[in-house]
C-alpha cells in the first residue's frame, strides 16, 4: 500500500470510527468573542463579554468628548455589538451623558450597570432613583458598591446592602455587587455570601492592581489577586475585571496580554475598558477575540 494510501485509509477509518461513536462528525468548537453573552454567575445577568466603560480617569476622558462625541462612539460600539454598558455616581455627569447617549435604544436590548458610593448621611433609596433619572431608565441590571477599599466594608456598608436588596424587590435593580481596590478589601470577597457579582482589577504586571495599600502607586499582587478571582468563580460569583489597559499606560503589545492573561489564566467572565475613539473600541474586541482563541 502506498503511503497515500495508508493515509487516506487511515483518515477514513478515523472517521467511520468516530461516526460509528457518536453518529456524527466531530465539531469544531465554535469560536468565542467579545460580543458574546455571558452569565455573571449566580446574578444570572447575561452581558456581553466585552463592556463599554465610562471612567477613564473618573470620566473625564469621556466627558472631554462632548455629548455628540461620546453619543457617536456609545453608538458605535452598540452597533458592533457591545450590549454592555457602566458607569459611576463618581464619573461626574457620566450618568446623564450615558442616558442621552443610549435614548431611544430598546432598553432590553443591553444591560447597564452603575456604581454607587457609599457615603454616611445618603439616603440609598434617593441615591438610585437619582442615578435612574439621570440615566434615563427604569432599572439597572447591576448595581454595585463602588470604591470598597477597607477590610471592614462588608460591615462598614450594611445598610446600602440592605437597600439594594429593596430596590432587588421593586425591580428598580437586577442584580448586585462590590467593586473592591486593595487586599484588605479584596480578601473579605471570596465567602461572602450577599455578593453576586466582584469587580476586580486585573492585568498581568499589576499596574494598578490589588497591594496592602489600596493607593499604592507601585505594583499590585497579581498571584494573590488571581487565587482570589479563581476562589470566587467558584463560589459562584460573576467577576468583572477593570485596568486592563493600566489606566492608559500600556501600548499594544501589553493591552493584548493582559487582555489575554485576564481570561485565560484569571479565567474572569468580562472585562471593561474605557474608550475615547472608535479605533479603540475596534482594538479591544479584537484583543478579546485573539484571548479567547
Amino acid at each position: 500500500m502506498s503511503d497515500f494510501s495508508r493515509r487516506e485509509f487511515l483518515k477514513t477509518g478515523l472517521a467511520a470510527g468516530t461516526l460509528a461513536l457518536t453518529g456524527s462528525l466531530p465539531l469544531l468548537a465554535e469560536r468565542q468573542t467579545a460580543t458574546d453573552f455571558v452569565t455573571l454567575g449566580k446574578s444570572g445577568v447575561r452581558v456581553t463579554r466585552l463592556a463599554f466603560g465610562t471612567g477613564s480617569f473618573s470620566g473625564q476622558v469621556q466627558r472631554e468628548l462632548g455629548q455628540e462625541g461620546f453619543t457617536r462612539l456609545v453608538r458605535y460600539a452598540y452597533e458592533r455589538g457591545l450590549r454592555f454598558f457602566e458607569t459611576a455616581e463618581s464619573y461626574g455627569e457620566m450618568h446623564k451623558m450615558l442616558g442621552i447617549a443610549l435614548q431611544g435604544i430598546p432598553r432590553d436590548t443591553y444591560q447597564l450597570m452603575s456604581k454607587v458610593t457609599t457615603r454616611a448621611g445618603v439616603d440609598p433609596t434617593q441615591k438610585f432613583d437619582e442615578l435612574r433619572k439621570l440615566a434615563k431608565t427604569e432599572y439597572f441590571d447591576i448595581m454595585l458598591l463602588h470604591w470598597q477599599h477597607t477590610g471592614t466594608w462588608p460591615s462598614d456598608t450594611l445598610r446600602w446592602q440592605d437597600a439594594i436588596l429593596e430596590a432587588q424587590s421593586k425591580k428598580v435593580v437586577v442584580s448586585h455587587g462590590a467593586s473592591v481596590h486593595g487586599l484588605p478589601a479584596l480578601r473579605r470577597v471570596p465567602g461572602n455570601q450577599w455578593l453576586d457579582i466582584a469587580m476586580i482589577r486585573m492585568n498581568h504586571t499589576g499596574k494598578s492592581m490589588d497591594a496592602e495599600d489600596y493607593a499604592t502607586q507601585g505594583l499590585g499582587n497579581v498571584p494573590e489577586v488571581v487565587d482570589h478571582v479563581r476562589e470566587v468563580r467558584k463560589q459562584g460569583m460573576g467577576v468583572i475585571s477593570m485596568k486592563l489597559i493600566g489606566e492608559g499606560t500600556f501600548g499594544r503589545e501589553d493591552r493584548q496580554k493582559a487582555m489575554r492573561f485576564a481570561f485565560r489564566n484569571a479565567g474572569v467572565d468580562c472585562v471593561t475598558v474605557g474608550y475615547k475613539s472608535t479605533s479603540e473600541i475596534d482594538e479591544a474586541m479584537e484583543n478579546v477575540n485573539m484571548a479567547m482563541a
